[in-house]
Order: structure tokens, then C-alpha cells, then sequence
């Protein structure tokens, strides 16, 4: 399955599900962010009890803020509406994997 494009539209009802979300805070003119921009990609046609979305946080600042993102690329995972998981910064797909799999119930 493909990433979502998440907007401050979006976000909300994205977020809400039962089933953990995978969300990547990223920028276009952010290096670290572009590096994973395919690692992202593969884990989201690799999701099968998860779903993944992308948040550009210059056209979606005020969700940014809101999370307290302050460096990206920021991964956050959300369960029900709530953050469960915070990782931060340039990682290996299978660090960000784990991240998930601790919130996929059984």
C-alpha cells in the first residue's frame, strides 16, 4: 500500500484508527529527509497492520507545532490518536520497523 499524503485536513481522522500509523515529518529541501523518502516508501508498500503518511511540514506547519516536531525527519507513531512512538532522524528501515511492530496488537 502506498504512503498517504497527510494535510491538516487529514490528519486527524489518519491518526484515529485503531491500526498504528507510521507518520514521516519531512521538508523537500531536507537532505536526510530525501535519503529516507525510500525507505519510507518500501515499509509503506510493505504494510500489512500498519499504515504510513507523509507530512510536509511547510504546508502543514500548525500539525508540525503541534507534535512538537523540532528536527526532521521526524517518525511518529500513532495509535487511537495518540503518539506511541517517536524516532528521530536519518535510521535503518528495520530500526523504524521495530518502532511499529511494539504497537500492532497480536
Amino acid at each position: 500500500m502506498a504512503e498517504k499524503e497527510l494535510t491538516e485536513e487529514n490528519f486527524q481522522k489518519a491518526i484515529g484508527s485503531d491500526q498504528p500509523i507510521l507518520v514521516d515529518f519531512w521538508a523537500p529541501w531536507c537532505g536526510p529527509c530525501q535519503m529516507m523518502g525510500p525507505v519510507v516508501d518500501e515499509i509503506a508498500e510493505e504494510a500489512k497492520d500498519f499504515s504510513v503518511g507523509k507530512l510536509n511540514i511547510d504546508d502543514n506547519p500548525e500539525v508540525a507545532s503541534k507534535f512538537n516536531v523540532m528536527s526532521i525527519p521526524t517518525f511518529l507513531i500513532f495509535k487511537k490518536g495518540k503518539v506511541v512512538e517517536q524516532l528521530v532522524g536519518a535510521m535503518p528501515k528495520e530500526v523504524i520497523i521495530e518502532g511499529i511492530k511494539k504497537h500492532i496488537d497480536k
